[in-house]
């Protein structure tokens, strides 16, 4: 149940394709919420047909990564408080700095940018960012701008490991993905995928579960291979 505060869009950055180890910058909190945003998903198909043929016989190809567009506004005006309650004396270049470090800044470390989590609400995407457009709209006497709206494209992310487990095969020689559901426990899943339900120990480790009975509704596991490579 919501205690009553407004959710804000939240984008973590972390430094790991598995979004284990969050990056040593401060997670960017917006200060106005987006009042729209887009999601796209796409499928590609390959045809073979001859150059001339009448219609076309599309074959499945890929699952393309899915994507989000947000319009983020930022205010220096003093009309909308500023993170820490002090209105910037920079304008919005503090705040775009923030988003920048967040989400577009070249981590040397990892030699990319970050890969990001959008967490608002009910919403959250793993993703990293595609593009970033900066408009800017207000300005001081000084030339400082006061205002500006970026436009921040998202693709979504998913590692090889957890690709391999949304193709749900039956083998147990392969990787699966799992969305608890209320009664369930870890060896009761480990029967049901493995037919065996000693592998609890092995898939808590896998999940960085601190105990077999650290399950909740909704929560996704994964249960690695018994054999061969995820």
């Amino acid at each position: 149940m919501s205690d009553g505060t407004l959710a804000k869009l939240r984008i973590e950055a972390y430094t790991d394709s598995r979004f284990n180890n969050q990056a040593p910058v401060p997670s960017l909190v917006v200060p106005i919420n987006p009042a729209k945003y887009s999601r796209n998903g796409r499928i590609s198909y390959t045809d073979n047909k001859a150059a001339g043929a009448a219609g076309a016989s599309p074959v499945f190809d890929r699952m393309e990564p899915e994507t989000v567009t947000f319009e983020l506004v930022f205010d220096a005006t003093g009309v909308v408080p500023q993170p820490g309650g002090v209105n910037s004396r920079n304008g919005v270049a503090d705040q775009i700095d923030a988003l920048r470090a967040v989400a577009y800044a070249y981590n040397g470390d990892i030699h990319s940018p970050h890969y990001l989590k959008l967490a608002w609400g009910s919403f959250l995407f793993k993703c990293r960012l595609q593009s970033l457009d900066l408009t800017y709209s207000l300005f001081a006497p000084s030339g400082i701008p006061l205002r500006a709206r970026a436009t921040a494209a998202f693709v979504g992310y998913t590692d090889e490991y957890l690709l391999q487990a949304k193709m749900k095969k039956s083998s147990p020689d392969l990787t699966h993905m799992v969305t608890v559901q209320a009664g369930d426990t870890l060896p009761l899943l480990c029967h049901r995928i493995y037919g065996n339900s000693r592998y609890y120990s092995q898939v808590a480790e896998a999940n960085g579960l601190t105990g077999f009975r650290d399950l909740r509704p909704g929560q996704q596991l994964i249960f690695p291979p018994l054999a061969g490579p995820a």
